[in-house]
C-alpha cells in the first residue's frame, strides 16, 4: 500500500503539498475526530501529498485543540457562516487540488483516489459525490437521498459533505459565495460548471458514495425540515437572511435569540 506525505505546516505555497483537505468546523469536538481518522486512512492509500485544514469558525467547545492533536492544520475565522469557513480554509491551503469535506463526513479510500484521479486527469474541474448515510432514516429522508443522487449528477451539483475542485478553479470563481448563508455549494457548483466548460472541464458527480450524517433529522422535526426547504423554493430570497436559515444556524437547546450575529454556524 502506498503511503502519504502529508505536510501539515508549510509556511508557503510550492511546498510538497498536491492537494489540500478543508473541514469547516463549529462545535465538532464530538464527530471531527471520526471524520479525521477516516481522512487519514484514505490519504494513506495515495501517493499524493495531502494536508487537512480544519477551520475553527468561533467554536466554543475543543474543536481547534481535537484538530491539531489529530494532525491537522487549523486556520481561524471568526465570523459563523459556512462560505466563509470553507473559503478561509482554501485560502491557507497548498494544494492545487481542493476537497471540502464536512465534520460530520466518512470519506472512504475509493472516494478520495477517484477525486484524485479526476482532477490529476486535467479533464475535470471539479465535482461531488454520491450521498449515502449510516445512519437510520425514514423513507421520506431515504427517498429524498434517492432523488438528490439522480438529480444531482444530471444538473452537475455537488452536495456540500464533499465539493472537490482545482484551485484555479476556486480562485477564479471567487470561491462559495458569502451572499447566501446556506446552497453555497450549489452557486459554487453552477459557477465551477460554467468555468471549467469554458475551458472543456467537466463537472462531475462521483459514483463513488460519501457517508454523512442525518442529525438535522434529529435535531429538528420533519415539518421544520421541510418548512424550510419549501420556503426556499417560493422564496430565494430567504437564503441571504441568516435567521431564515436557522436549521443550519442553530443547534439544539439554542434559542433564535441565544447568540449574536457572528457566533452562530451550521
Amino acid at each position: 500500500m502506498a503511503s502519504t506525505r502529508v505536510s501539515l505546516h508549510c509556511s508557503s505555497r510550492g511546498a510538497a503539498v498536491d492537494y489540500s483537505i478543508i473541514i469547516p468546523a463549529y462545535n465538532e469536538e464530538e464527530l471531527l475526530p471520526r471524520t479525521l481518522a477516516a481522512l487519514a486512512a484514505a490519504m494513506a492509500t495515495t501517493d499524493l501529498a495531502g494536508e487537512i485544514v480544519v477551520t475553527d469558525n468561533n467554536s466554543t467547545d475543543a474543536t481547534a485543540a481535537v484538530a491539531a492533536a489529530h494532525g491537522a492544520r487549523v486556520v481561524f475565522e471568526p465570523i459563523n457562516q459556512i462560505s466563509r469557513a470553507r473559503n478561509c480554509g482554501a485560502a491557507a491551503a497548498l494544494g492545487d487540488f481542493l476537497i471540502f469535506v464536512d465534520a460530520d463526513t466518512v470519506v472512504s479510500p475509493e472516494l478520495l483516489g477517484a477525486a484524485l484521479r479526476a482532477l490529476a486527469e486535467g479533464k475535470t474541474c471539479g465535482g461531488g459525490a454520491t450521498i449515502a448515510t449510516s445512519d437510520r432514516v425514514g423513507k421520506t429522508a431515504a427517498r429524498s437521498l434517492a432523488m438528490w443522487n439522480r438529480l444531482a449528477p444530471v444538473f452537475g451539483l455537488a452536495a456540500g459533505c464533499f465539493v472537490f475542485c482545482l484551485r484555479e478553479g476556486w480562485e477564479a470563481t471567487g470561491g462559495f459565495p458569502t451572499s447566501v448563508y446556506a446552497s453555497e455549494e450549489l452557486w459554487f457548483s453552477r459557477a465551477l460548471r460554467r468555468w471549467g466548460k469554458r475551458r472543456g472541464l467537466r463537472f462531475r458527480v462521483l459514483p463513488e458514495k460519501v457517508d454523512t450524517s442525518m442529525r438535522k433529522l434529529v435535531w429538528f422535526t420533519p415539518r421544520q425540515v421541510v418548512w424550510r426547504m419549501l420556503s426556499f423554493l417560493l422564496f430565494p430570497w430567504r437564503l441571504r437572511r441568516r435567521e431564515a436559515c436557522d436549521l443550519w444556524y442553530r443547534r439544539p437547546g439554542e434559542s433564535k435569540g441565544s447568540q449574536d450575529k457572528d457566533s452562530r454556524h451550521a
